[in-house]
């Protein structure tokens, strides 16, 4: 798709994905740039497209000299339960323009809602970033995103946590719990099991193995997988992404057994120490709903949230997509899919999620 001049001396176009050079150049703008997270790199898109099947666009804004301006990485979502949407970006908590211009910002959201239209997407929706104009429909309320520095030690970091959190800390490093990182085949597995059966037990459908997968084929050593162990099974797990000196903990859980041996305690405190030994700097906690278990977690750890921003548009006089969990429509359905045997689960909920984006 190539589109006009929109506003001199910036040009529209979409990137073929398939091209090296493309890629090499929106990976190093990405990294370049202050507000870049591995949820803009084409290495996300391209995995994410590999693992649930799901079609990838990325649309980027050129100065008349042909340098880069702003880029909108965009995962086209189509679920018979859910219907279509235009996801930036699509399994993931971050995305949305990423703009050197403000100038290029609402020129790249319209053209990003032309091609949601051509493609039959009824709902556009930006996680993160910037948008511009009436026709959106802002949301600072129900995502706070956490992070922090990383402390010099693991005796500062254990200090930075507060107190009570702190004491269920020094209680895991005391348990007799094995710690592996990797992220080969074996780890990949054994990660998936433990993943499965803790969102299962949250009423979540999981997502196909082929995703995380494709996540670790595609982001090589920027990627892997730590893992506690409890008399050699494994109880938790976390697959964890890095970039420019953060360190992002994106699909963790644990077991049933989990809680009582506090052993998404150790594993969190051990990623820490793991992540500085990597030279990173900063934690990124992720993403949770406001006023929810999961948000008061990450705060007892001494993360304080920031309210971040997403947007829908929608055609006019439609509604946008919604599959917030929270949703008082979806309230039987989590309580029924927390009483699935895991092995029904695990069967199913890979070809709902791979539509959710």
């Amino acid at each position: 798709m190539n589109m006009p001049l929109v506003s001199a001396p910036l040009a529209l176009r979409a990137v073929d994905m398939r091209d090296g050079a493309e890629r090499a150049r929106l990976d190093a703008f990405v990294r370049a740039h202050p507000a870049g997270t591995p949820f803009h790199l084409p290495a996300w898109s391209i995995a994410v497209a590999e693992g649930c099947g799901q079609r990838s666009h990325t649309l980027i804004a050129e100065r008349a000299d042909g340098s880069l301006a702003a880029m909108l990485p965009l995962t086209e979502v189509r679920s018979p339960l859910f219907g279509k949407a235009l996801v930036s970006n699509g399994f993931a908590v971050d995305g949305g323009i990423l703009a050197e211009s403000d100038a290029a910002v609402r020129p790249l959201g319209e053209a990003a809602w032309v091609l949601a239209e051509k493609l039959g997407c009824p709902t556009l929706e930006i996680r993160g970033g910037l948008v511009e104009g009436p026709e959106w429909i802002r949301d600072d309320h129900t995502y706070l995103g956490f992070i922090r520095p990383l402390a010099m030690s693991d005796e500062a970091e254990l200090t930075a946590i507060p107190r009570k959190q702190r004491a269920e800390v020094r209680k895991s490093l005391d348990g007799d719990l094995e710690v592996m990182t990797g992220r080969h085949d074996a780890d990949a597995r054994e990660h998936y099991a433990v993943y499965a059966e803790s969102v299962r037990n949250l009423g979540t459908p999981v997502f196909p193995s082929d995703l995380f997968r494709a996540v670790l084929r595609a982001f090589g050593d920027d990627a892997d997988i730590l893992t506690i162990r409890s008399k050699g099974s494994a109880v938790a797990s976390v697959l964890s992404l890095y970039m420019n000196g953060t360190v992002y903990p994106y699909w963790g859980g644990g077991t049933h057994a989990a809680r009582g041996l506090r052993a998404n305690d150790r594993m969190y405190f051990e990623l820490m120490a793991y992540a500085r030994k990597r030279g990173c700097t900063r934690f990124d906690f992720g993403r949770s709903k406001a006023g929810t278990g999961p948000a008061a977690f990450k705060k007892n750890w001494g993360f304080q949230g920031i309210p971040l921003m997403y947007a829908k548009r929608a055609a006019i006089g439609g509604a946008p997509r919604e599959i917030n969990p929270l949703n008082p429509r979806y309230r039987l359905q989590i309580e029924a899919w927390k009483k699935l045997p895991l092995w029904v689960a695990n069967q199913i909920g890979p070809h709902i999620s791979k539509g959710l984006g």
